[in-house]
């Protein structure tokens, strides 16, 4: 199995190197993000519930763990998590059940 706090941490150190290296890059998506997840219509919460989906149905590892990360900072509960992979593998089938099954591990790895 997969070390997925060891991975939290290298896809954090990827982030620092990308705002380091490209910075104009990193700032805009930096930007980009805080604006498509921050309150408005529907909670940042939501919004984080709504990325990891479309993560795990796109096959990012990476971004499965830092969605996961944000989710569990603001209180997401591995049933939530579990509800959000459940529809993404009905949106993305065969290849979500992998990506979720990982995305579950994720939470539990990084909540303990």
């Amino acid at each position: 199995m997969a070390d997925y706090k060891a991975l939290a941490k290298q896809v954090q150190e990827e982030r620092r190197f990308l705002m380091n290296e490209c910075q104009e890059v990193g700032k805009a998506m930096y930007g980009l993000h805080m604006a498509a997840v921050k309150d408005g219509a529907l909670e940042k919460k939501t919004k984080e519930l709504i990325a990891l989906g479309i993560a795990i149905s796109k096959q990012c590892e990476g971004c499965i763990v830092a969605h996961v990360e944000s989710l569990l900072a603001m209180g997401a509960t591995l049933e939530e998590i579990a509800e959000v992979v459940d529809v993404a593998v009905l949106m993305g089938g065969g290849p979500a059940v992998t990506y979720g099954g990982k995305a579950i591990e994720i939470a539990k790895q990084l909540s303990a």
